[in-house]
């Protein structure tokens, strides 16, 4: 009898959170986040750090810093954009290198980068002084031919998308076809939104940017979008009530396929959103969230990059152990949109009971859980 009361008060968990949070079909949030870990002295310097985007395979780090090789052109500092390597997902990051100066021009400061799904283009934000001298930011992307050739000069994305106002923080959706940003234009919900602009081929220019509208975009600030490899998550900043820090947290909208609209906007909670967060990076997998943190507690500069683990519920049925019995439950449910059981290929599933989450199941068969309460 207490199984299946822990069983029924798990699914009275999730479909509670899938009502409140989501309020969509096929799409859940039944995950917890993991404790963030500060990714160190290697990639952390006493200055700051921010704006994290990891490569498809994970082996490569981008990132900008305002490290003392930089000329200080302001009162700020400049920025520059760094990448950080290793062998292996189990290796530490190496040193960061200088992306040089195709990329970080002497008299710019460049910051938030996207990188395509192929390592072939990686996209930014360059600040520049304006004749009245105030700070300028616009969208630039640079290309290179091959993963092991040098990037070109940068190019700016031009008045298409690029206004007067300032654009910035963009992410490039994993098809390449796809590009989300913020920007404080005229005709916004609030003092910054967040946009998308697109193109039907990699080859082609890309179309007039639409904003995200109400559903998204508060009458507050809402900037730093990160778009998941899947198409279906949109992680971004927002000053918008609700928040846990003092100025801004991460917020996560879902939706079911690409062709949908977007779900009610919730927070990220306050195991993630303990200090102002302001750019978040999902792993391709889903399983790991990049994120900026401002004097986080244990980092080694104001800004600094942490990285929090995204964890599936395995424990179906709520009885402290991953065993048949969870299994006999994703077997029952199988082909279903059915929440509780679909945990993968990322934590919140993708809208069906399948083999994917049968084997993020498995991962953890036999591991202890706490009892459901």
């Amino acid at each position: 009898m207490k199984r299946l009361n822990n069983y029924r008060m798990r699914l009275t968990f999730v479909a509670v959170v899938g009502v409140r949070m989501l309020k969509g079909p096929g799409v859940k949030a039944d995950f917890p986040f993991g404790e963030p870990a500060n990714l160190g002295p290697a990639i952390n310097c006493a200055l700051d750090d921010s704006g994290a985007s990891l490569s498809a395979d994970g082996l490569s780090l981008f990132f900008d810093c305002d490290y003392p090789n930089g000329s200080d052109w302001d009162l700020e500092g400049q920025w520059d954009l760094f990448v950080a390597s290793r062998q292996t997902l189990e290796d530490d990051w190496g040193l960061p290198v200088n992306l040089g100066p195709a990329v970080n021009r002497a008299d710019g400061s460049e910051g938030d980068a996207s990188l395509s799904a192929d390592g072939l283009e990686l996209y930014f934000t360059r600040g520049s002084r304006t004749q009245r001298q105030d700070i300028h930011h616009d969208l630039y992307v640079t290309t290179r031919e091959t993963t092991n050739d040098e990037w070109a000069p940068a190019v700016n994305l031009g008045e298409w998308i690029n206004t007067p106002a300032n654009e910035g923080s963009a992410s490039i959706s994993a098809d390449g076809l796809s590009l989300y940003f913020a920007s404080d234009r005229e005709g916004g919900q609030g003092g910054k939104d967040l946009y998308v602009t697109t193109r039907s081929t990699r080859n082609d220019v890309w179309c007039s940017p639409i904003n995200l509208g109400a559903a998204i975009n508060s009458s507050d600030d809402d900037f730093a979008p990160g778009i998941a490899s899947d198409g279906l998550t949109l992680i971004f900043s927002s000053t918008r009530p609700g928040k846990h820090s003092r100025y801004s947290d991460l917020w996560m909208a879902r939706r079911t396929t690409t062709s949908d609209t977007w779900s009610e906007p919730f927070n990220l909670g306050p195991i993630v959103n303990t200090d102002d967060v302001h750019y978040a990076d999902l792993s391709p997998d889903g399983r790991t969230l990049y994120l900026t943190c401002l004097n986080r507690q244990g980092g080694f500069g104001d800004y600094d990059l942490w990285q929090a683990s995204i964890i599936p519920i395995v424990d179906l049925n709520g009885d402290g152990i991953v065993d048949s019995s969870d299994m006999s439950i994703m077997v029952d449910h199988w082909g279903q949109d059915y929440p509780l059981c679909d945990i993968g290929p990322t934590p919140w599933g993708d809208g069906i009971v399948d083999v994917r989450d049968l084997i993020v199941l498995a991962e953890h068969l036999f591991e202890p859980f706490p009892l459901a309460q």
